[in-house]
């Protein structure tokens, strides 16, 4: 082993391990939270607020995701909220998805920064740093490969990210996951869809344009992401749906997207109900005017989240989100959830 391999083995030696939600419960911490104040209350109302959207059997629920708690140990806490029935869609950054997700079904792992060096030693050695996290350059390209070869088995068409993530699905439940029950996987076995409305912005996005530079080469036609059929269907979604409630996890372009088919439904002609239920964790601040961090009574003023229940938590999802999800689970009202199977609406 060469000093420069010896290097980066010592740096990627701590994997970051996964929370289980049922591994505690999460119900003694809420109970507390609640007759506490500050942040604490309103994770515990938070926590009120996404039971009820479980508990409440007309409710579909839509999961957001922005940000990189997939890669800091929260992977898991999202797979076994569809796993376990509380989430119907999916609505997230290409990183969670692809970067985080589909990059560990392939085998590879995400790791403790026990120690951050220079970053420009780090480029050296290939190894890629999120905030205390490290990924392996050299296994991410892997990924973005990967991305072309099932772009290059697919019609040369544009579809949307639902459809080419679903094909991400069967690809790895045909055998081909090195790592049983990503996210990916999960859904695609529970019909439950994933919208990724950047879709480039990230692996993928590699994968991709590799697809088409090689395919405009030999001449033949390419695979293309087509983001407004990705907003057509989760409006179609939100339509078919009727009553809803979201749990954001950062904001960012999946808030926005989800929160909108409200008004898209209404501007196709559809009388449709603003989201019911609303929670978004995120550490942003409303001053800047930033939509992805304008707050959910904000939104009610553009006829997308209702304000009776909804709530702002202003803590990092790692910290709170499992616990939240944790008391959920343990509550056990997905047990008698009927499982929407939102997928299974579209022909690919």
């Amino acid at each position: 082993m060469t000093e420069t391999s010896q290097r980066k083995a010592e740096l990627l030696s701590s994997p970051v391990e996964h929370i289980d939600i049922a591994s505690f419960d999460g119900r003694v911490i809420i109970d507390a939270w609640e007759k506490m104040s500050f942040s604490s209350r309103d994770a515990a109302r938070a926590a009120r607020i996404l039971q009820a959207a479980v508990a409440d059997q007309d409710c579909s629920v839509i999961l957001t995701l922005a940000g990189s708690t997939s890669a800091g140990g929260c992977m898991h806490v999202w797979r076994d909220m569809v796993r376990n029935n509380m989430v119907d869609a999916i609505v997230a950054t290409g990183a969670s998805i692809v970067d985080m997700d589909f990059f560990e079904a392939l085998g590879f792992k995400h790791y403790q920064a026990r120690e951050i060096p220079d970053d420009r030693v780090l480029r050296e050695l290939y190894i890629d740093r999120i905030y205390d996290t490290y990924i392996d350059e050299e296994e991410l390209q892997t990924t973005d490969h990967t991305i072309g070869d099932i772009a290059d088995s697919l019609d040369p068409k544009p579809i949307s990210s639902r459809a080419f993530i679903k094909a991400m699905g069967k690809w790895l439940a045909d055998g081909n996951a090195k790592k049983e029950g990503s996210l990916i996987e999960e859904c695609y076995t529970h019909g439950v869809p994933i919208f990724v409305p950047a879709f480039a912005d990230c692996s993928a996005g590699f994968g991709l344009v590799r697809h088409q530079v090689d395919r405009m080469k030999a001449g033949k036609p390419y695979l293309a992401i087509d983001a407004v059929a990705d907003f057509r269907e989760l409006t179609d979604i939100k339509i078919k749906a009727g009553k809803t409630g979201l749990f954001m996890v950062g904001g960012g372009v999946p808030k926005n997207f989800a929160q909108d088919t409200v008004v898209c439904a209404e501007i196709l002609g559809h009388d449709v109900p603003m989201h019911e239920y609303a929670v978004q964790i995120t550490v942003a601040d409303v001053r800047d005017g930033a939509c992805s961090s304008s707050t959910l009574k904000e939104a009610c003023s553009w006829g997308k989240v209702d304000v009776t229940l909804e709530q702002m938590v202003y803590a990092e999802a790692t910290t709170v989100a499992p616990v939240i999800v944790s008391d959920v689970f343990h509550r056990g009202a997905w047990k008698t959830r009927p499982r929407r199977r939102f997928g299974d609406m579209f022909q690919d």
